[in-house]
């Protein structure tokens, strides 16, 4: 039990880093970057606009997602339906997303440029204004992190009864590239730089890999589930 909750976490917390890393998610988290890298004179600052940047965000998803799946697990018929047939449906949903995070299928982007100009509007509360944004960039979804949060996450969440922990994992992950970009930018800038061109390698690699193992998973269920396939 303990070993499969573990698992749990640490999918909650890939999924919650391939979200940040992903291309619209990634783009608020540059404008955030360039929010909390204001003040490059005030080191203690910059590292404490990215904490809150963090919080805000792992805070968002723990209140959203803990909502979500409480009413679900709260609901007796919702319940029984989801115990019922969300193996039957779990092969369809894995392929689906990951035909989106490979790019297979594309609704476009969603609310990424509403969201990328909104910290000029949180400038004049200085650092605390990370917070709030962090808020606003979470609730900021496009298709690829609400095929992960709402496709991925909630479903693993429902499963194991957790609808707190694992979203707040999640959440904590989303915002956690902010934080370490606001440390290095006490480093030096040229470090995020380097940083930023490594990540968006990764991302392609990461995305692919994934998006290539839920198909497989998703055929997995679907053999084993749907059509009773002894594998």
């Amino acid at each position: 039990m303990i070993i499969e909750f573990t698992i749990a976490a640490g999918t909650a917390f890939w999924l919650g880093i391939l979200t940040s890393i992903s291309p619209c998610p990634l783009a608020t988290n540059i404008a955030a970057v360039s929010f909390v890298g204001r003040q490059l004179d005030s080191p203690g600052k910059v590292c404490f606009a990215g904490l809150l940047y963090t919080v805000g965000r792992a805070l968002t998803y723990a209140v959203l997602g803990s909502v979500l799946v409480y009413s679900l697990l709260s609901a007796p018929y919702l319940s029984n339906v989801l115990q019922k047939y969300m193996n039957l449906l779990l092969g369809p949903v894995l392929i689906l997303i990951g035909m989106v995070l490979l790019d297979m299928i594309s609704f476009g982007s969603i609310g990424s440029g509403f969201s990328t100009r909104l910290h000029n509007r949180f400038d004049h509360m200085g650092s605390w204004g990370a917070g709030p944004l962090g808020i606003i960039f979470a609730l900021s979804f496009c298709p690829t992190s609400a095929a992960l949060f709402f496709g991925s996450l909630l479903p693993l969440a429902a499963q194991q009864n957790s609808a707190v922990l694992l979203p707040l994992t999640y959440g904590t992950a989303t915002g956690l590239p902010v934080f370490v970009f606001a440390i290095m930018l006490t480093l030096g800038t040229s470090r995020v730089a380097q940083a930023y061109n490594k990540i968006t390698s990764f991302e392609i690699w990461a995305r692919r890999i994934t998006g290539s193992l839920f198909i497989l998973i998703g055929i997995y269920f679907c053999l084993t589930q749907i059509f009773k396939l002894q594998l």
